[in-house]
């Protein structure tokens, strides 16, 4: 499924409890492959942040937690992080999204 899910670009998004390299929970974003310039895209929420050492962009559990809309915060992170992505590697956004 992995060899398949990554047999071409992909972006994803998800939830990761803490542990490893990461102490405390954090939502993240990946793009696959990382267009150039992917780690200086402009996301938001600004608690959203790209980690070096993990090639992915990160926001705090927490952050989200106690933002005034939750929800908001949340699928700001999702599609500003997809924008990037997706914008950079010049993704025909035309044909993927529903508008």
């Amino acid at each position: 499924m992995t060899r398949e899910a990554y047999s071409c670009e992909c972006i994803s998004h998800g939830f990761w409890p803490g542990g490893g390299a990461i102490k405390a929970p954090h939502f993240y974003s990946y793009t696959v492959p990382a267009p150039p310039g992917f780690d200086q895209g402009k996301i938001r929420p600004s608690a959203g942040f790209y980690s070096t050492d993990l090639s992915e962009f990160l926001l705090p559990y927490n952050a989200v937690r106690v933002a005034e809309s939750p929800d908001e915060a949340l699928l700001e992170f999702m599609q500003s992080t997809y924008e990037a992505g997706a914008t950079l590697a010049k993704w025909d956004r035309d044909a993927l999204e529903r508008r």
